[in-house]
């Protein structure tokens, strides 16, 4: 019976045996709005948080909109 020469890692044997896929999140389309959004999350459109189809948040702005400018000299 054939034997390897050298010892195979056990990370080059676990990268091998991987069958890790990328899965398409699900997409859905607002009945409300017509907008496309990730299912069971809320959405922006025109300013306005939405959930299940209904207004959450009027004027809804990003907290964390932007990272700080490090203009400092």
């Amino acid at each position: 019976m054939a034997h390897p020469k050298r010892r195979i890692s056990a990370v080059r044997r676990d990268k091998r045996r991987t069958h890790y896929k990328l899965d398409p999140k699900p997409v859905s389309v607002c009945q409300t709005t017509g907008e496309l959004h990730l299912r069971h999350r809320a959405y922006v459109v025109d300013g306005d948080l939405y959930l299940n189809g209904k207004v959450a948040i009027a004027g809804y702005a990003p907290v964390a909109s932007a990272a700080p400018s490090t203009d400092e000299e």
